[in-house]
C-alpha cells in the first residue's frame, strides 16, 4: 500500500477490524520510511454486467426493476416473499458469477422464466405472454401447453441408470 504522505510502497498493517455490519475490513497502517499513520477500508465491489437490450442500447442493471417484474408476474399469487427473494438471489447470483461485462435482457428474461415457472404456473404464464410478445393465440396456447406437460424427472445417481454392470 502506498503511503499518502511520502508515497513510499512500505507499509505495515498495524490493527485490522471488521465493521458492525462484517461487510468492510478497516486497517491502521504505519509507513516505514516516514513513521506516519493512515486508514484503509477493503469492501467487495461486485461489478454488474451492462443490460444490452433488444434495440441495441445499454443500460446499467438494476435489481429493483428485475423484482419489479417478478412482482408484477407474481401479483395476486400465493407465493412466500422469501421464496420470491430466494428466486432473485438465484437470478443475480447466475448473472454475477457469469462473470460477463454485458448481458443481454433476452438471457435475464429466460433466468426469470426458468425460476417463475419453478414459483408459480400462472406467474410464468403472465411474465411469458409479455416477455415472448405473442403474435397470436397459438403461441400462448404453446406455452398453456408447456406447463400442462409434466416435465421428464431426472434420473438419480450417476446418470448411467439401466446399464447393466459387467
Amino acid at each position: 500500500m502506498k503511503c499518502p504522505y511520502c508515497g513510499d510502497l512500505n507499509t505495515q498493517v498495524v490493527d485490522t477490524r471488521l465493521n458492525d455490519e462484517e461487510d468492510t475490513v478497516r486497517r491502521r497502517r504505519r509507513c516505514i520510511a516516514c513513521d506516519k499513520r493512515f486508514t484503509t477500508y477493503e469492501r467487495v465491489e461486485l461489478q454488474m454486467p451492462a443490460v444490452v437490450k433488444k434495440n441495441g442500447s445499454r443500460t446499467e442493471f438494476s435489481r429493483d426493476k428485475l423484482k419489479a417484474s417478478f412482482m408484477l408476474a407474481l401479483r395476486k399469487r400465493p407465493v412466500m416473499t422469501e421464496n420470491i427473494d430466494a428466486a432473485l438471489d438465484r437470478v443475480v447470483d447466475k448473472i454475477v458469477t457469469s462473470g460477463e461485462r454485458e448481458i443481454t435482457s433476452d438471457r435475464i428474461g429466460d433466468l426469470v422464466m426458468r425460476e417463475l415457472r419453478k414459483l408459480d404456473t400462472v406467474a410464468y404464464v403472465r411474465f411469458a405472454s409479455v416477455y415472448r410478445n405473442f403474435a397470436d393465440l397459438d403461441e400462448f396456447s404453446d406455452v398453456i401447453r408447456e406447463v400442462k406437460t409434466p416435465r421428464a424427472p431426472k434420473p438419480a445417481g450417476n446418470g448411467k441408470a439401466g446399464k447393466k454392470p459387467k
